[in-house]
C-alpha cells in the first residue's frame, strides 16, 4: 500500500516515519510513504498556499490551487472519480469520524492520498470536488491536518499482512473483535506481564493458573467491565444498566 501525504510542513513527518510499527512497516516493503510540500506546488513566487476567506472573518484559508496541481502531478487528475484502488481523504474537523471499521475498509486500497488542512481551514471546493471523503479523528480541533494524518496511516498500517508480529493482534484488539463478529463493541481485555506482584500490587491469579478456558471466560467478563467504566457509550442501552 502506498501513501501520499500532502503537507505544507513535510519535516512532521520525520518522526512518524522513523518510529514503531510505519517504520517497519515501510522497511519490509508493507507501505511505502510520499510526502509532498504543497509549497513546491504553489505558482507564485512566495509559494503561498493560504489567503484571506471569502465574506470576511477570522484566520486564512488553504488554497486550492496547489492542493489541485498535487493531486493532477499524483493521479493525473485532481477531480473525482479516481481509480477504483485509490482514495483521497481530506483531514478535517468537519469529516466523519475515522474508526476502526474505516481504517480496515481503507486497508484494502492500493493507495492513500492524505491532504492535511492547516489555518482556518481549506477551501470547501477540495473537499467538494477533489476529495473522497472527508474524516476526522475526533470531536476536537487540530492546529493541522498532520497529526490526524499520522495517526490514520498508523492504524491502517497496521493492518495490512505481515506488518504485526502476530496475525490475531488486530483482530483482537480494541474494536476489532466485536466489529469482525457482529457483536457489540467491547474494549480490549486488561494486559499484564512479569513481575507478578509490584509495590504491592497484584495480577488476577486466573491468568496464572494456564486453565484457558477461565481465562478467555475473564478476559471476556474484564474486557466489558472495562468498556462499562470506560466507555458505556459503546455498550448497548440494557447493557449500560447492569
Amino acid at each position: 500500500m502506498r501513501f501520499d501525504l500532502l503537507t505544507i510542513f513535510p519535516e512532521f513527518f520525520h518522526g512518524p516515519l522513523e518510529f514503531g510499527v510505519v517504520s517497519r512497516a515501510a522497511r519490509s516493503g508493507a507501505i511505502t510513504v510520499a510526502v509532498h510540500d504543497l509549497r513546491a506546488y504553489a505558482s507564485d513566487v512566495h509559494r503561498t498556499t493560504d489567503d484571506r476567506p471569502f465574506g470576511g472573518g477570522e484566520g486564512m484559508v488553504m488554497k486550492p490551487e496547489p492542493i489541485a496541481a498535487c493531486l493532477d502531478d499524483l493521479l493525473g487528475d485532481a477531480a473525482r472519480p479516481h481509480g477504483p484502488a485509490d482514495a483521497v481523504i481530506l483531514l478535517s474537523a468537519q469529516g466523519r469520524r475515522f474508526d476502526q471499521a474505516a481504517a480496515r475498509r481503507f486497508a484494502g486500497y492500493q493507495r492513500l492520498v492524505l491532504i492535511c488542512g492547516r489555518y482556518e481551514g481549506v477551501d470547501e471546493r477540495v473537499a467538494e470536488f477533489m476529495a473522497d471523503e472527508e474524516l476526522s479523528i475526533g470531536d476536537f480541533v487540530l492546529s493541522g491536518g498532520e497529526l490526524a494524518a499520522a495517526i490514520v496511516m498508523d492504524v491502517i498500517a497496521r493492518l495490512q499482512p505481515g506488518v504485526l508480529g502476530h496475525e490475531q493482534s488486530a483482530v483482537n484488539e480494541s474494536f476489532s473483535a466485536a466489529e469482525s463478529a457482529g457483536r457489540e463493541t467491547l474494549l480490549d481485555y486488561p494486559h499484564y506481564t512479569r513481575p507478578a506482584e509490584f509495590r504491592g500490587w497484584g495480577t488476577p491469579e486466573v491468568l496464572r493458573g494456564g486453565d484457558h478456558a477461565a481465562i478467555a471466560r475473564w478476559r471476556s467478563d474484564a474486557a466489558r467491565a472495562k468498556t462499562l467504566r470506560n466507555r458505556p457509550d459503546l455498550l448497548a442501552p440494557v447493557a449500560r444498566q447492569e
